[in-house]
């Protein structure tokens, strides 16, 4: 029976993860995967360009799978809870499966980025509910930034040198120790610059379409201000 190509390309990333996923220094051979399906690499080679097209494939399967799993987590009323279930889920998602997982994350060359940027994007949604309650420090880009790095760096040091009985204290102390950089203290305004945290905490609310009465040109005008205001703060006096 001729199979499609959708049932090829999906025999063929099953194939490929299962491989990768046997494999002791990460890599693959795409002679092997084919043989794997029953097909001969020009069909391979048909359907994802060449081996990295084979890899960055296979690491957006595993952004659907991460995805699938961020959207059956629970959103509560409380952002900054939320952030930390996200932090302990990303770990978890990590441990569960290394191999896509150091796929998606570890640098190679002329890799795609679209695996990694498709988890910023997430967790910046939830990073702009934090903002628009006044609870974040920082810019969303760079809570963003600062907490995937330390939950990436952390995941894939576990991957390559587990710590038995260790690793939840860790990642505990590491979590913490960010998120006292990123998340202001319940109550308290931004003593630095509490105009800047207003600021922030009211493009957020624009970004969560929290405008009310605000045509769509007013909010608009209304970034344009705030981007003023930001640029006037941070000029040299």
């Amino acid at each position: 029976m001729t199979r499609s190509d959708d049932d090829l390309r999906s025999a063929l990333l099953q194939a490929a993860e299962e491989q990768l996923v046997a494999a002791t220094d990460g890599e693959i051979a795409t002679r092997a995967v084919c043989e794997a399906v029953g097909v001969t690499q020009p069909v391979l080679y048909r359907l994802f360009g060449d081996k990295r097209g084979l890899l960055d494939a296979l690491a957006e399967v595993g952004l659907q799978r991460y995805a699938a799993r961020k959207a059956e987590l629970e959103v509560s009323d409380d952002p900054a809870a939320d952030l930390r279930r996200g932090w302990a889920d990303h770990l978890a998602f990590a441990r569960e499966n290394p191999a896509v997982y150091r796929l998606m994350f570890a640098p190679r060359p002329w890799t795609s980025s679209r695996a990694k940027d498709g988890v910023m994007t997430l967790l910046e949604r939830t990073l702009s509910r934090c903002a628009a309650a006044g609870l974040l420090a920082v810019d969303v880009d760079v809570a963003a930034t600062m907490l995937l790095a330390a939950n990436v760096g952390l995941a894939l040091d576990e991957i390559a040198s587990p710590r038995p009985g260790r690793a939840d204290t860790v990642a505990d102390a590491l979590r913490d120790a960010v998120l006292s950089g990123v998340l202001v203290v319940s109550s308290e305004t931004d003593a630095l610059d509490p105009g800047a945290a207003a600021r922030r905490q009211l493009r957020a609310q624009l970004d969560e379409g929290g405008s009310g009465p605000l045509l769509p040109e007013e909010s608009a005008l209304m970034r344009v201000w705030l981007r003023r205001m930001d640029e006037e703060s941070d000029a040299p006096r």
